[in-house]
């Protein structure tokens, strides 16, 4: 940790701070301030050093670490943020940890997933050093029945959070892809926990994977004519842990809320879901041949209201079906 703690210093200024000042701070060593940042250079960063005047934070490599994230999130907040260079999944280590009494807002973020986890059994693409992998535990205090619509609310934080970053504007494919120019650019996957007896909600693992500076090459080849990445769509890198400082705050805001803040999170969906006045597929069963339907809009609840050919409406709810455009991804 001491090396994050030096950089945490040295982002917090742009002026040159002193080893003296430094060691002071943190309690160490000269000698330990010295190594740090020797180890800091050998991971990319660029410090500039002068006599009597101390170290100097130039540029960053695009890392999650505490110390980049010290900067941009208030150290409070920060306490409660673990961050892992590799895990199997952020849901999986989220909820196992979750019964250990962790605070409703911890988030687990990993560089690397080895098995990151889609909808419906499905696998998330998760190369290292390159996305974002994030899990939040949100601990609802409303009735089971109105918990359907939560993965809604998490679109629109997660695509507000974008806009602010990242200045692109993303749309959100019916019931919580984020898409960019028609392909997909995140996704989103809620996961409950329930008292068994009771049938109480005790908590809700919400897992967010953002294809961040992936090149078309870095995704499997049957994927690149779906998925897409916020580097592609600007032309230009992105530092990942910007779009962590935002994400955390547009998702402790949805803490706060959820579900009485309904009306401004469906304006929004609304206004960002391009499915409405679409033909459409709709996959029921998994394995099984669609059907073909007319998106009509979203309903108060968030529920997707289709139209079939022979006349009969439906409003689809997020944990039932699959829907994809007749002609492509939307």
């Amino acid at each position: 940790m001491t090396r994050d703690d030096v950089l945490g210093i040295l982002s917090g200024t742009q002026d040159f701070v002193s080893g003296e000042q430094i060691s002071r701070q943190l309690g160490i060593s000269r000698a330990a301030v010295n190594l740090a940042v020797r180890s800091l250079r050998a991971e990319g960063y660029s410090i500039d050093s002068k006599t009597r005047l101390g170290y100097k934070l130039i540029s960053s490599p695009d890392r999650i670490s505490y110390g980049e994230l010290a900067r941009l999130i208030d150290p409070e907040r920060l306490k409660d943020i673990i961050i892992l260079d590799s895990v199997d999944s952020t849901n999986n280590r989220l909820k196992a940890m979750e019964h250990e009494g962790l605070p409703s807002g911890t988030i687990v973020t990993a560089d690397y997933q080895e098995s990151g986890k889609g909808r419906r059994g499905r696998s998330f693409v998760s190369p290292k050093g390159s996305g974002i992998y994030l899990s939040y535990l949100l601990r609802p205090d409303c009735p089971a029945d109105q918990i359907s619509s939560l993965t809604a609310y998490v679109a629109v934080a997660v695509s507000r959070s974008l806009e602010k970053a990242c200045a692109i504007e993303p749309r959100i494919k019916w019931v919580n892809d984020i898409l960019a120019d028609g392909r997909k650019l995140v996704g989103i996957l809620t996961e409950l926990s329930v008292e068994s007896e009771s049938g109480t909600i005790t908590g809700c693992v919400i897992g967010i994977g953002i294809n961040v500076n992936m090149d078309i090459e870095d995704f499997p080849e049957e994927l690149r004519e779906k998925a897409t990445s916020v580097s592609i769509v600007k032309g230009e890198k992105v530092k990942r842990a910007l779009i962590i400082k935002e994400l955390v705050e547009q998702l402790d805001l949805l803490q706060e809320d959820f579900p009485s803040a309904k009306a401004g999170y469906l304006e929004y969906y609304r206004s960002h879901c391009p499915i409405p006045g679409r033909t459409i597929n709709v996959y029921k069963i998994i394995g099984k041949d669609p059907v073909t339907a007319k998106a009509l809009e979203i309903t108060d609840d968030f529920s997707l209201r289709v139209e079939y050919e022979d006349g009969t409406t439906e409003d689809l709810r997020s944990g039932e079906v699959t829907i994809r455009g007749t002609t492509g991804y939307i």
